[in-house]
């Protein structure tokens, strides 16, 4: 019995920190590519991108010469975006991976953004996940993030794990292996993203803040710091698409989601949510609205 209790009380605990079943699975929903050059360019550091021979994965890596990133074909006016990513283990701090939506070519100064980004960490730390959303962001220092960011419940350098935006008309939701993270609701036009943009992934340098605000800067002795990407979902509608293009469901509803998923992102949020933007008593909430109501 002495040796019983304790055993039982590491499984019940185990079991109660056990991803949940969000029943609803969009990585699975929607057929990948068929091939990288199929929805995507280079966008810059041609030399610091590998993509597979047969298409279905790129690699991007950062040294002291230069990062890598690529740009989707066209744009889209909703949609659900994902794919399967392998980061980096060791030291990788003050190295961003990221994987986002963005029009910021065509708005300068003036852009709407819906990120994913990864932040680098040191040895025996584990890395962030960021998330963010950007409306009409400013070019003159005030701009407005909107972040969330988690610790994950798997070590997301031991191999490809999915990851998803899904951006529709009332709502943004971010997946990570299908569990809903965190949903971003439209509740005003000046506080949600609405004009056309691109998908992006890239990986840089960002030193001056990615890792404990700054503390841990890229080293690059490590270098190169390396992220591999698969299986790319671009499942959206473009923005001369006609009205039948509808967006993809978030759901087995189709619009929102169930109660599966709300319990899944529930467990998410309580577990390994470390920071959010609207319970942070430094921030000015009248620039964030939403937070109030």
């Amino acid at each position: 019995m002495d040796l019983f209790l304790p055993c039982l009380l590491f499984v019940m605990l185990h079991w109660s920190n056990a991803q949940p079943s969000p029943g609803y699975y969009p990585s699975y929903r929607f057929r990948p590519l068929r091939g990288f050059y199929r929805g995507f360019n280079n966008l810059w550091g041609p030399e610091h991108q590998s993509v597979s021979g047969d298409q279905s994965s790129v690699t991007i890596w950062l040294d002291r010469n230069s990062g890598s990133g690529f740009k989707s074909i066209r744009p889209f006016r909703n949609g659900y975006f994902g794919a399967s990513i392998k980061l980096q283990p060791g030291y990788t701090a003050g190295v961003i991976t990221a994987f986002y939506l963005s029009n910021n070519q065509a708005h300068p100064g003036f852009h709407d953004e819906v990120d994913i980004e990864f932040l680098g960490t040191t040895p025996g730390k584990p890395y962030t996940l960021q998330t963010n959303v950007y409306v009409r962001g400013s070019g003159d220092g005030n701009i407005i993030g909107r972040e969330m960011k988690f610790h994950l419940w798997f070590d997301p350098t031991a191999g490809f794990h999915n990851y998803g935006i899904l951006w529709n008309p009332n709502e943004i939701i971010f997946f990570v292996d299908d569990v809903p993270i965190r949903q971003y609701p439209r509740k005003s036009a000046g506080t949600f993203p609405q004009r056309p943009m691109w998908l992006y992934g890239s990986i840089w340098d960002a030193s001056s803040w990615a890792t404990e605000d700054g503390k841990y800067r890229a080293d690059y002795r490590y270098q190169p710091f390396v992220a591999r990407f698969t299986r790319f979902i671009v499942r959206g509608c473009a923005p001369s698409a006609p009205p039948r293009c509808r967006p993809a469901p978030s759901s087995s509803y189709g619009a929102g989601l169930s109660r599966r998923q709300f319990a899944a992102m529930g467990w998410a949020q309580r577990h390994f949510m470390v920071y959010n933007y609207c319970r942070d008593p430094k921030r000015d909430h009248s620039l964030t609205p939403e937070c109030r109501s």
